[in-house]
Parts: structure tokens; C-alpha cells; sequence
């Protein structure tokens, strides 16, 4: 009697690519590992790309765990335009002039974002009311009250300004829409703004710097791949399988 082939299991560090759903990662992963016990730790929008914390196997445990620690991300405001969806993927809905702001002014307004805060999510999201993600009624036109939500903004630094475009840092609690505080950073600097790009660097302890992306990981030998799985106790230490 052959003996049961033991199932691999670990957490695997992905560099998403633009264009890909998160569950478009999943599904790749699942081809290439042939398992379907494949998850991830924190959904990233399509166009965003960064560290993606796959689950394989009996990791798939800790996913509430690893998901409920602070990110880090790194990305491009755009000011004098805002979207539908609050960033690039979405259709301008109005336009204004952007004023001559000072690298100090825009400081002193990313300063108010940090903190403890209620945030309301976007309608552009994948949040259910009444069973029905949100982003389906948002493409029907429809708008809905939303219940803001309890976020924490540790760290929301400038890091470029050259007008109409800003780079930052943020770091933030689980749950924080990175688009919603650069729409919201656009309405208080009184001329519109969404998010151009956004790339995750970091998922509490993990670093985009340890990730590989996508494609150079799907094209490895399976036994490569295996060696690149992190055993679960190293990521998250305080939770037994």
C-alpha cells in the first residue's frame, strides 16, 4: 500500500504583479502547486502590486492572525482629480486647479490622518450589505450608507512632492483603504485628489524584500518552490496549528 503523500504547508511571500486579483494569485499557485488548500493573509486591489502573504496548506490557520497585523505601503497621490473609486482605475468626476502648497502644508495635512480615526469605506469595495459587495451596487450607480470603521494610521509620511503628484509612506491598522485617505487628503487640501499607485512593503514582520515575484515563482522546479515556504512558527509564533 503506497503511503499517503504528505500535504506541503507554509507561507509563502509573493510579490503581486498589476492586473492580478488577489485571487487570481490563489488560483495560479493552485495550478502550480496542484492543492487547492491555498489562501492569503490581506486582499491587495488590482492594480496594486507588492507583498502578498500566501497561506499553503495547515497555514491557511493562521490567516486572522497574519491578516490583523499593521501594513505598510508606499504609493503616488494624485491631486486635482477625483474618481468614482477613489483611485486611478476609476472615472474622473471632477477636476479643480491645485493650489501652490508648500512640502510643509502637505506635511502639516498628512499629520491630521494619524491616529485613531472611524474611516468610511469606499462604495468601489468588496464589502457586503445585505449580501451584495458593494462595488456591484456602486456600478449600478447606486450609493449607500456605509458604516465608517475603526482604523489607526501610525505613520503617513511625504516622501516626494512635485505638483500635481505626491509619493508617501503609511503605515496602518488592518482594514485602512490607503485610496480613502488620499481622497480624503484631497478634500482636505481643497482641490480633489486619488490614488495613482500603491504597493504594499510590508505586513507586520514581512517585507516585500523577502517576497519574489509572481512569475519568477511559478516558473521554479516544485522543489525549489517547496525550500521557498516558511514554516508557520516563524511567522506567527503565539498561534499553534
Amino acid at each position: 500500500m503506497l503511503a499517503q503523500r504528505k500535504e506541503i504547508e507554509g507561507v509563502l511571500l509573493v510579490d503581486k504583479p498589476t492586473d492580478h486579483t488577489s485571487h487570481d494569485v490563489v488560483a495560479r499557485l493552485r495550478g502550480k502547486l496542484k492543492m487547492k488548500r491555498i489562501g492569503h493573509a490581506g486582499t491587495l486591489d488590482p492594480a496594486a502590486t507588492g507583498l502578498l502573504v500566501m497561506l499553503v496548506g495547515k497555514a491557511t490557520k493562521v490567516s486572522q492572525y497574519l491578516m490583523s497585523v499593521e501594513k505598510e505601503y508606499t504609493g503616488t497621490i494624485k491631486l486635482g482629480e477625483v474618481t468614482n473609486t477613489q483611485d486611478a482605475d476609476g472615472e474622473v468626476m471632477e477636476t479643480k486647479p491645485v493650489p501652490e502648497l508648500s512640502e510643509a502644508e502637505i506635511k502639516a495635512a498628512l499629520e491630521t490622518f494619524k491616529g485613531d480615526q472611524y474611516q468610511t469605506p469606499p462604495m468601489f469595495s468588496a464589502i457586503k450589505i445585505d449580501g451584495v459587495p458593494l462595488y456591484k451596487k456602486a456600478r449600478k450607480g447606486e450609493e449607500v450608507e456605509r458604516e465608517p470603521r475603526f482604523i489607526r494610521v501610525m505613520q503617513y509620511d511625504l516622501t516626494r512632492w512635485e505638483s500635481p503628484e505626491l509619493d508617501f509612506l503609511v503605515r496602518s491598522s488592518k482594514g485602512t483603504y490607503v485610496r480613502t485617505l488620499a481622497h480624503d487628503l484631497g478634500t482636505k487640501l481643497g482641490c480633489g485628489a486619488h490614488l495613482k499607485s500603491l504597493r504594499r512593503t510590508a505586513s507586520g514582520d514581512l517585507r516585500v524584500e523577502e517576497s519574489l515575484p509572481l512569475e519568477t515563482l511559478l516558473e521554479m522546479p516544485l522543489p525549489e518552490l517547496h525550500e521557498r515556504l516558511r514554516p508557520v512558527h516563524e511567522v506567527a509564533p503565539r498561534i499553534a496549528l
